[in-house]
């Protein structure tokens, strides 16, 4: 007699392979640096406990995976979205005709493009880049590039390209911004969607991408122990800052060095991972106040509300006087201040936008720069706070390491489920396995499962019993690692 459980495991078994690209619809792309850092210049990569150790170069993440279609599009394998592989290199646009482009513009045969919101478009970027050896920060072997055209009185670095994310403040003057990444410097900053520089409309490059629902959405998950884990992106991050600041050198040591929840494997995030906890519905001066904040989810909690945050990534970039790796990356989840106007007689102005990715110097006093830098007066900031990240990479180098994951929960199935739901989950080695169901404020509901259970794919169902209807959070925890995925029971269903 065919059973309801084999029934069950069959359809899952089936629908597997739907289950992990949906489980990682929210990948977050390696930043492709390959090079290790000091203050200054290139060094050889640094050992466990020297000075250093922890950077981006020294932690390896899910890896570039373009496919050139042949018909003017490119996949990207990891994330499924599907880019235009050449822009029109002719002419830029306004913010509203890159928009309003998208409706009807055909490619391939697809009439669904649309322009990308700042987190699938940061996807592409990649930090071996640098216009100091005009080098893109974009992979051109699948991707068409131009940098700015200088004869018409355009930098070099001009080439920015819009997104569909408008900053829900202002900037500058009161400005109405539009976020976009410059692939020419390897920067997110917000752009004015109306009057530009010199009351002329601001243009900049469009590249649209069609498919990839759901990518760049975050599903947080309180652990209760001072750490919040992403199941998107199956990032764990720690909760709060310590709320001090430190120059580059001091927080990469500060975050290989950390132990908490039991967990002594932490580091300092690459710029890609930092990214991906940014709420661009959320800024100190949102228009909404209901949207007023540091931009990060409440779910976290910072020091204070301009907040700007160090990665470990290195800019390529750098300044006339200085060496190549002398530039830190790093996020402003507050106002990105510029000092506009001449020194001592301007002000300072939320230029680019809380969720801008800006450099500085990883080391130095902020007070030699007191008008900033550049050409909009950025400000310099040298000492800035740290949230430390784990899982999710492997760390390259012998001595401490952090291992991909050993297991892999899938989502339940159905969902939203009435009397009973099914969810598989993946072993790479033996290991005692505890499935337990959590209301949305943390509480725990119910023990689903506490075995052991050898290497391999398992499935248990759950049946609901007088379970109230409502959102859940299931966690499996093996001897390794945590992971959550949301649920929805409704008896109407």
């Amino acid at each position: 007699m065919f059973s309801k459980s084999r029934y069950f495991t069959c359809v899952l078994m089936i629908l597997l392979p739907w289950f992990l690209v949906a489980q990682s619809n929210y990948q977050v792309i390696d930043t492709g640096q390959d090079q290790c850092f000091n203050d200054s210049i290139e060094i050889s990569p640094p050992n466990p406990g020297e000075p250093f150790f922890g950077q981006d170069a020294q932690y390896n993440g899910t890896q570039f995976s373009f496919q050139d279609n042949g018909d003017g599009t490119v996949t990207d394998l990891n994330t499924g979205m599907m880019w235009q592989q050449t822009p029109d290199l002719d002419n830029k646009s306004t913010w509203a005709e890159a928009v309003a482009g998208a409706d009807t513009f055909i490619l391939a045969g697809y009439d669904d493009w649309r322009l990308p919101h700042i987190k699938e478009l940061y996807s592409l970027i990649d930090f071996r880049g640098s216009s100091m050896d005009t080098i893109p920060y974009i992979d051109t072997t699948f991707f068409d590039f131009e940098w700015g055209d200088t004869t018409q009185g355009e930098r070099l670095i001009d080439a920015q390209y819009w997104s569909s994310t408008e900053y829900v403040g202002l900037t500058m003057n009161g400005d109405a911004t539009a976020f976009g990444v410059n692939f020419a410097d390897g920067r997110i900053k917000g752009y004015p969607t109306e009057t530009g520089p010199g009351g002329q409309p601001f243009e900049a490059f469009v590249r649209y991408v069609r498919a990839g629902n759901n990518y760049g959405v975050n599903n947080y998950f309180d652990n209760g122990d001072g750490t919040i884990t992403d199941s998107s992106t199956g990032l764990m991050w720690k909760q709060i800052d310590d709320g001090v600041t430190r120059n580059w050198e001091e927080t990469l040591a500060y975050a290989e060095n950390m132990t908490l929840a039991g967990y002594d494997n932490w580091r300092l995030p690459n710029v890609k991972e930092l990214q991906s906890i940014v709420d661009y519905t959320r800024a100190p001066d949102a228009q909404n106040p209901g949207q007023q904040g540091p931009a990060i989810d409440t779910i976290f909690d910072v020091t204070e509300e301009e907040s700007f945050f160090w990665t470990s990534t290195t800019l390529l970039e750098a300044p006339p006087d200085a060496g190549t790796g002398s530039e830190g990356v790093y996020i402003a989840f507050g106002q990105a201040w510029g000092y506009m106007g001449p020194p001592g007689n301007g002000e300072w102005l939320n230029v680019h936008g809380a969720g801008a990715q800006r450099s500085d110097p990883k080391s130095g006093d902020p007070g030699n720069y007191p008008y900033g830098r550049g050409p909009q007066g950025d400000e310099v900031r040298i000492f800035n706070y740290v949230r430390c990240v784990r899982r999710g990479l492997t760390n390259i180098n012998e001595g401490k390491s952090e291992s991909l994951r050993s297991s892999m929960i899938c989502q339940n199935t159905p969902n939203p489920f009435r009397s009973e739901t099914i969810i598989g989950f993946q072993l790479s080695e033996p290991d005692h396995v505890r499935i337990t169901l959590y209301n949305t404020v943390g509480q725990k509901i119910k023990t689903i499962l506490d075995d052991n259970k050898p290497a391999g794919f398992h499935t248990v169902i759950f049946e609901a019993n007088n379970l109230a209807n409502g959102v859940y959070y299931y966690c499996l925890e093996t001897s390794k690692e945590k992971q959550f995925r949301k649920t929805v029971h409704c008896e109407e269903y």
